[in-house]
């Protein structure tokens, strides 16, 4: 439903053209029934309701319009593909006021993640440009967020808690019962995620393709870590900075992954910046181009310059952990690497193949 707080627009006339009238007013969506009156307005509220099973939510807001949860958004359960969630348009301001999208990934999660039964993913795909922020996503039944923005867009203080996925249930055989829960996966450019919290099974960030991304000031928990990567072929990566991030009790703490396989892509230009790492199980910082194994036989087609620590990273690893491990292909590093910023504690000293790394040693 949507009820008019101020009246059409006046129309703009001019020879031969008469501009549309443009609806000032604030819809209302408390079931999905809604939605196609609330995207006609301005201001869209959301209350509290239940997206049936099998169903996306899907929001095509208007340009400039703001949206506001006022209420928890529960997903119901069916094993189909997703998305869950999905959000456009053009310089939105998403308001989630505290407010909870809960995607009930306890009643989907097997300890198999993609390679178990069929699970909606990812949850929430973000296409807006502009800003969404203060919103809280729990139990995610597989990736979490996803992003298909063509302009700029900060993402700011979100949440995205999977921490009941770290105890096995009944399906699990013994094993985490969450897994493949990454909470972002960023494809884009031109993207800043900031001052938000992850607890899950896999990757914190994940950065497949992109430029201009920003990742600063977050905590990430029981995953996988940071990571650019993995990195297929004919993609490009450039000008990310990893700033001011809390990493606790991850596998990794800051990845980058190349696959063996990928040709003719580049990344470049990765800054680590202000980064606290603690209690990494396997490596405190790896650079792998040899995935999906670990350490193995490492590819040559995806080049890799530019990889900087500045200002301070403090990583340590637990006693099992190697603290740093760099598996290059032949001559696919380049260029010479300032590690001056990153000082590294417990475990044991990993495994470096590439000349270039300057004012660092483990």
């Amino acid at each position: 439903m949507f009820t008019a707080v101020a009246a059409l627009s006046l129309l703009s006339f001019a020879p031969g053209l008469i501009a549309s009238p443009v609806e000032r007013c604030t819809g209302t969506i408390s079931s999905l029934d809604d939605v196609a009156a609330a995207i006609k307005c301005t201001t869209i509220n959301i209350n509290a309701f239940t997206v049936p099973a099998g169903k996306t939510f899907e929001l095509d807001a208007p340009s400039g319009a703001t949206v506001n949860m006022l209420g928890d958004v529960t997903f119901g359960v069916s094993a189909w593909a997703g998305p869950l969630f999905q959000l456009t348009g053009t310089s939105i301001t998403f308001n989630g006021n505290g407010h909870t999208f809960n995607g009930q990934g306890e009643q989907y999660w097997d300890g198999l993640g993609s390679s178990g039964s069929t699970k909606p993913h990812p949850m929430m795909k973000i296409k807006s440009s502009g800003t969404f922020t203060n919103v809280v996503v729990k139990n995610s039944p597989q990736q979490c967020f996803s992003f298909g923005n063509s302009a700029a867009l900060v993402v700011s203080k979100v949440t995205v808690d999977n921490s009941a996925g770290d105890a096995a249930n009944s399906k699990s055989n013994g094993a985490a019962a969450g897994h493949n829960t990454d909470g972002f996966d960023v494809s884009v450019s031109n993207l800043t995620i900031e001052d938000s919290t992850v607890h899950n099974q896999d990757d914190c960030l994940a950065i497949n393709k992109g430029s201009n991304i920003i990742f600063q000031r977050n905590s990430c928990t029981g995953g996988h870590g940071i990571s650019v990567g993995s990195i297929d072929s004919d993609v490009t990566v450039s000008n990310v900075q990893i700033l001011n991030n809390v990493v606790t009790n991850n596998d990794q703490g800051l990845r980058i992954k190349t696959k063996a396989a990928a040709s003719g892509s580049t990344v470049s230009g990765i800054t680590y910046s202000g980064n606290t790492v603690t209690g990494c199980k396997k490596f405190g910082v790896i650079i792998d181009q040899s995935y999906p194994s670990t350490l193995g036989q490492a590819g040559t087609g995806v080049k890799l310059s530019g990889v900087t620590f500045s200002g301070t990273n403090t990583v340590s690893v637990a006693s099992s952990a190697e603290r740093v491990a760099v598996n290059c292909g032949s001559g696919s590093c380049t260029g010479t690497w300032n590690w001056s910023g990153l000082k590294v504690s417990g475990g044991v000293a990993g495994k470096i193949n590439y000349s270039g790394i300057t004012n660092f040693s483990q």
